[in-house]
């Protein structure tokens, strides 16, 4: 795939995202305006998740079965039309409609990735879905930075419109930039792919991974869905564009993380998930100093954003590489758990800002990703005592700890068993 493609589609998933979360920075001025209390306007962030939720489950399979060029398209101008209702909106009904609406089709995120991950070979499968998925960090950060602005100078329904519009233009250029994809080997029909998602769940490293994007974006809601409520609040005071630029500390660790598609490449999948976790947890250490430092803050940010793309790249290499003949139906049935962790932690959050600070909110960011960080090291043991056990089974004496590990493709709790011993 070349450079201008995979841009292409980094854009695409950026946009889309966008659609989601352009509401994280104008939640105070967007309540109001519609008529939502303050302890409720985190739905108003979560609406957008649910519908991305249902989208995960009924569209994304459809990409295992129609040509995904077509679909990345007809989703794009779907999400329009949702981003139209919402800008429109009277009332909080319409906007919740529009919002819901926006978040069905946004998962033509996850159809992109999974173009990606098809039309690629595979030493350039990490670095492909790397490049393309830092798009989605870059649409939720960026969105940040470009929706404050907008909401400050045009009012929060002109960041809905500018995004209606970038949609259809992007419709339309995939249809002529990008092939058509070649599959010669596709499921009987969109039943049967639907089907193989619910088999998944199944699956103890497709769950194991899923578990850890739960939480992983739960931690991820908690900061940027509720950032805003206390920075808007004393000391600080900030307007919506001045809230807005923190997008670009996020942006900064995100893109850092680039790299971390070809150290799964690599095979570094499990000691990249590991540390990148560890750096989580101790981000809220500095995210905490909000109310006394917005330096302190700055560097959590960065950091947080870091480790989020680094084990969200991760997750979706490994599981593509263990799935290649249902790239979407994989992808779709991960960022379930995606959407599930992010709606949490963006209705909890404002509710928990509300009674106890930002410092109940930081606690509950860094209880999350501690969470991550246990079913990670908890699936190296596992998977370490059932290799143990399978040895012992064919009379094979019991190598030493770190062996167990090599033989079993991980010394840091990486998910070899996507080829596990005959």
């Amino acid at each position: 795939m070349d450079v201008w493609r995979r841009f292409l589609l980094a854009v695409v998933c950026g946009v889309a995202v966008a659609s989601i979360y352009a509401a994280q920075p104008v939640l105070e001025p967007m309540g109001r305006d519609l008529g939502v209390s303050a302890e409720l306007t985190g739905w108003i962030v979560a609406t957008g998740q649910v519908g991305y939720l249902a989208g995960l489950v009924l569209l994304v399979p459809l990409g295992d079965v129609v040509d995904r060029r077509r679909l990345i398209a007809v989703h794009l101008a779907l999400t329009a039309v949702g981003m139209v209702l919402t800008a429109s909106a009277s009332g909080p009904w319409m906007a919740f409609v529009g919002l819901a609406t926006a978040g069905v089709f946004a998962v033509v995120v996850q159809t992109t990735v999974a173009y990606a991950a098809s039309v690629s070979l595979p030493a350039e499968r990490g670095r492909n879905i790397g490049v393309v998925t830092s798009g989605v960090v870059v649409g939720i950060l960026g969105a940040r930075v470009v929706a404050g602005t907008l909401a400050e100078v045009w009012g929060w329904r002109s960041v809905y419109a500018v995004l209606a519009m970038l949609s259809l233009g992007l419709a339309a250029l995939v249809l002529v930039v990008l092939p058509a994809e070649e599959r010669p080997n596709r499921p009987a029909g969109y039943r049967r792919a639907v089907v193989s998602l619910g088999g998944l769940f199944g699956q103890r490293i497709f769950l194991t991974r899923g578990l850890i994007a739960f939480f992983l974006f739960a931690s991820f809601g908690t900061l940027w869905s509720g950032l805003s409520l206390p920075l808007a609040d004393t000391p600080w005071q900030l307007s919506e564009s001045q809230v807005g630029l923190f997008g670009i500390a996020g942006l900064a660790g995100a893109l850092g993380a680039a790299r971390a598609g070809r150290w799964a490449d690599a095979g570094r999948d499990g000691s990249v998930t590991g540390l990148a976790l560890i750096l989580l947890i101790l981000s809220w250490a500095a995210i905490a100093q909000l109310p006394w430092s917005l330096w302190l803050l700055v560097v959590g940010i960065v950091v947080l954003d870091f480790a989020v793309q680094a084990v969200h790249v991760s997750n979706q290499h490994l599981l593509t590489a263990a799935h290649p003949d249902r790239t979407s139906s994989v992808i779709g049935g991960y960022m379930v758990f995606y959407s599930l962790g992010s709606a949490l932690g963006a209705a909890a959050t404002t509710a928990i800002f509300t009674a106890h600070g930002w410092a109940g909110s930081s606690l509950l960011g860094a209880g999350f990703a501690a969470c991550a960080l246990v079913v990670w090291a908890g699936s190296g043991v596992t998977r370490r005592r059932r290799l143990e056990e399978r040895l012992r089974v064919r009379g094979v004496a019991a190598p030493a700890h770190a062996a167990v590990g090599r033989a079993a493709g991980s010394t840091t709790g990486g998910d070899a068993a996507v080829t596990p011993l005959p």
